[in-house]
């Protein structure tokens, strides 16, 4: 082959690559699968992690994601988090309109430079630059690239091919480079029914996934994280803020990090300290120890929010928590420990991923250091019984009740000895319980006077607790959207009583509100249910993809007497209703007490589990018949004189 035919191939193929780069700034090019359910685009997303040694790590990054609409703007992810250890070296980002011109380009110094934490001083030194950019019109596209340098090695960056519901990704890849001197454990999620190619060799792995559709979230599913195709990765060897570790299993790792990330950050001032031998001074219970412990830190410090792995793993002092008076999950956590340390009661701090919406487990078969928790809380071990959970960030919630946030999933707990994986509180359907006895008068003229009293337990305590610090204002407007099928609503009076001790929250109200019934001629048509009546109806799925999860299940019992009109006597009843199935049962009947009075009771419960998709229609139809029969009628007509 001769010089100029070498030449002009290679003048065809370096041409034939920039018209590749080119598409991916043109939206037109996106294929039409992609699009559907998506409100953005990820064209390409290269993600290269160099580990030069077990103290040293490159990351390279370059995202190109095409904005579709308004909803998608949050997904363009052109942000990177930096502190003392870790160093970007490169940082850019340019715009390109529909038709893939450029216009506009985002130097490092141009990207807003802002703390990563608000609210406190002692971890200033975490900061992220983010792109703000303000788009003309839809689509258009960013390209981010960044580059950054650490010697912090513990938290390799893993494969997420799609980080967020209604995007769909063009082509997305991961490549990690390491000496073969240090072991990389790999874990592979959801990726079967994905076009995925992955190579393998010494020193070296490599993933490419393409084509991948939006994610649409549904009604009563699994956890995104738990769903999506990923690919988590961790060393055995890694060095964090300067000091090397070597683990293999979670026992390992806890022990590694007691000994490196804890030990030595427990004083506690003399003042502090004798301050709390006093508060339990004659107090012999290590549990009622722990209480007093424990409203002391919650009424003596405030919470500020920084995300694990920002600010650091390790805490701060309890010493710097006590001169401050506030601090995050990781030093509040460790401040408490270390107080209960002084009053002799055995805590352990534990790190586990927190979520109200969904219970997400740290892997107990795959250790790493990072990417599984979000949260940090403490374990008060007890024998012979279950363990007691302390959420150390709430001013609020009751000794020993971690409510929906941390509730049911697997946690990593650190002991001296070592960690170990561990299962938080679950609260059981029987456990999550609302009581409803309550009293309404109907006049004549159609106008309900109700007194009802509601006591609220379990989860359905940890739905309202909060209320307890609520306006009067407040407490309105919520009572008048909690009962929203009442029009005309006009609340009377209203009392809370938040037992902490007990952990059961009881409301009583007092409330009128006028045409109530619908009355028509000489009848009036009477919904029995005006206390507690069921509104939720899961959304429809004609092609249902993911199974169904009830994350948490309740029980809800009702009993409330109704006094009649006067000049009204009862025509017809609703038959009593029997509804039972593996989702829950429902029962709901009218009992004739006397010819003035009716008496209305009603139980509902569902229950937690996993089940196919299948099961997701008739769980839908079991809540929808529990809906109508909360709509049941009785009829009632007019007296003869």
């Amino acid at each position: 082959m001769s010089l100029k035919s070498i030449a002009n191939g290679i003048l065809f193929f370096a041409a034939l690559t920039v018209f590749s780069q080119d598409q991916l700034y043109l939206s037109l090019t996106i294929p039409e699968e992609l699009k559907q359910n998506a409100n953005a685009v990820v064209r390409l997303n290269e993600v290269e992690v160099s580990l030069k040694s077990s103290s040293e790590m490159v990351v390279k990054k370059r995202r190109i994601i095409t904005v579709l609409n308004k909803q998608g703007n949050k997904n363009v992810g052109a942000y990177v988090h930096y502190d003392n250890n870790v160093k970007i070296k490169t940082l850019q980002a340019l715009a390109f309109d529909a038709f893939g011109n450029e216009i506009k380009k985002i130097r490092k110094n141009d990207f807003k430079d802002v703390s990563a934490v608000d609210g406190g001083t002692l971890y200033s030194d975490s900061r992220v630059k983010y792109l703000e950019y303000t788009p003309i019109k839809y689509p258009y596209t960013i390209e981010f690239t960044y580059e950054t340098i650490t010697g912090n090695t513990a938290f390799i960056p893993s494969f997420m091919p799609v980080n967020s519901n209604f995007v769909s990704a063009e082509t997305s890849t991961y490549s990690i480079n390491y000496p073969e001197s240090i072991t990389i454990r790999k874990k592979e999620k959801n990726i079967e029914n994905i076009d995925i190619e992955k190579e393998a060799g010494a020193g070296r792995m490599f993933y490419k996934a393409k084509n991948l559709k939006a994610f649409k979230p549904e009604d009563y599913s699994p956890a995104f994280r738990d769903i999506i195709p990923r690919v988590l990765i961790a060393a055995n060897e890694f060095n964090y803020e300067g000091v090397n570790a070597k683990v293999e299993d979670w026992e390992s790792m806890g022990k590694w990090f007691y000994s490196n990330l804890l030990n030595g950050r427990s004083n506690i001032s003399e003042e502090t300290k004798q301050h709390v031998l006093k508060l339990v001074e004659g107090v012999d219970s290590p549990i009622e120890k722990a209480k007093i412990v424990y409203q002391f830190v919650q009424d003596n410090t405030r919470y500020i929010s920084v995300q694990v792995g920002i600010g650091g793993m390790q805490p701060i002092t309890a010493e710097e928590v006590d001169l401050v008076k506030y601090g995050d999950c990781k030093g509040l956590t460790n401040y408490t420990k270390s107080l209960l340390d002084i009053v002799g009661v055995k805590s352990n701090y534990t790190r586990l991923y927190a979520s109200a919406s969904n219970q997400i487990n740290v892997d107990k078969e795959f250790v790493s250091f990072g990417g599984q928790t979000n949260h940090v809380i403490l374990n008060i071990p007890q024998e012979n019984k279950e363990d007691i959970w302390l959420e150390c960030t709430s001013q609020k919630l009751p000794f020993g009740f971690i409510g929906n946030f941390t509730d049911n999933r697997d946690v990593l707990v650190i002991t001296p000895e070592g960690g170990k994986i561990q299962r938080t509180k679950k609260y059981n359907t029987e456990e999550n319980t609302q009581i409803i006895k309550g009293n309404y008068t109907l006049s004549n003229d159609g106008v309900i006077n109700a007194v009802v009293n509601v006591k609220s337990q379990g989860i359905q305590y940890n739905d309202k607790y909060w209320l307890a610090s609520e306006t009067e204002r407040n407490l309105d407007e919520h009572y008048k959207k909690r009962w929203r099928y009442i029009n005309n609503m006009a609340i009377e009076n209203m009392e809370i009583v938040n037992n902490k001790d007990s952990i059961v929250f009881k409301e009583t109200l007092n409330f009128k509100a006028a045409n109530y019934p619908k009355i028509v001629a000489n009848r009036m048509l009477l919904t029995i249910n005006a206390l507690n009546r069921n509104t939720h109806i899961p959304d429809r799925y004609r092609n249902r993809k993911l199974p169904l999860k009830i994350k948490r299940g309740f029980k809800d019992i009702d009993e409330v007497e109704i006094t009649l009109p006067q000049d009204y006597k009862v025509e017809s009843l609703p038959n009593k209703k029997v509804i039972e199935n593996k989702f829950g049962a429902y029962k709901a009947e009218v009992i004739v007490k006397n010819e003035n009075t009716l008496l209305y009771k009603r139980e509902f419960i569902v229950n937690d589990g996993e089940f196919p998709k299948e099961d997701y229609s008739k769980f839908r139809t079991f809540y929808k018949e529990v809906s109508r029969h909360d709509n049941a009628k009785v009829a009632l007509i007019k007296k003869q004189l």
